[in-house]
């Protein structure tokens, strides 16, 4: 295994257990002790695990809320399928408004020499559209939103935000919804979060829901908005004849990849 592979294995098996051991590690991985641990030594950096002797812990099955980390490792394939996919649907020399998350993080990714004006809601797009080893050629023109940064997630929140984001007018907002319910639409996590989101979709002539299958009927807690004010769904999630039938009647296009 590669690094990548060996991060999203021990991410995902800390999903369903509470301990691993570097022993066990050693063996499922085929890397020596030193490699695993300093593995774990990143992974816990990046808020994905709690470092042990001997081994690491799990923070979800603590209760703890999934960080931004432990999110960047899963559905890592679908999620670039989405980015692609997303990005293909954007034009060149349109003004783009991108949410925040890691899903929004692989968007940036894909836009990274396209000609466009954007709106990053992170400081985690923010440094893959203005990456220094980006080839020479089209970069896109940034719009930063000021306002407060969430720790870890880095992403902007508050008033400020808020204002900024309704001075301006988008061509389309890619929005990434922590929850999307058929019946209530757009959820998200906290308040703060869901005044951002509603700001970008409001702000834009046209909007793309960025949304794996994991997020598809999760738990959230803000409405941002119902699923009329949305144009687009870009999803990993085969969607059923039923589902498929209610998107279509809030005449929202959905594409699966």
């Amino acid at each position: 295994m590669n690094t990548d592979e060996r991060h999203r294995y021990i991410g995902e098996l800390l999903r369903h257990r509470e301990r691993v051991s570097v022993d066990e590690l050693m063996a499922a991985c085929a890397a020596s002790g030193a490699t695993i641990r300093r593995d774990l030594d990143g992974l816990a950096g990046h808020g994905v695990l709690r470092r042990v002797h001997g081994g690491a812990v799990s923070l979800l099955l603590q209760g703890e809320n999934p960080g931004y980390g432990q999110r960047e490792l899963e559905e890592h394939a679908a999620k670039v399928r989405i980015a692609a996919a997303v990005a293909a649907m954007l034009k060149d020399r349109g003004r783009i408004w991108l949410d925040s998350g890691t899903t929004a993080t692989q968007i940036a990714r894909q836009l990274q020499q396209r000609d466009m004006t954007i709106m990053p809601m992170s400081l985690r797009a923010v440094g893959e559209l203005a990456a220094d080893q980006v080839p020479a050629g089209r970069r896109p023109e940034l719009l930063l939103p000021g306002g407060s940064l969430v720790p870890g997630e880095l992403s902007f929140r508050g008033p400020l935000t808020e204002a900024n984001i309704r001075s301006l007018r988008f061509d389309t907002a890619v929005v990434t919804p922590c929850s999307l319910d058929l019946r209530d639409g757009l959820l998200a996590h906290d308040l703060d979060d869901a005044a951002v989101k509603r700001a970008g979709l409001e702000s834009a002539a046209r909007v793309i829901v960025a949304c794996s299958g994991s997020k598809w009927n999760a738990s959230g807690m803000a409405l941002v908005a119902p699923l009329d004010a949305v144009d687009a769904v870009v999803t990993d999630k085969a969607l059923s004849s039923d589902e498929l039938t209610l998107l279509a009647q809030h005449s929202v296009e959905a594409v699966i990849v």
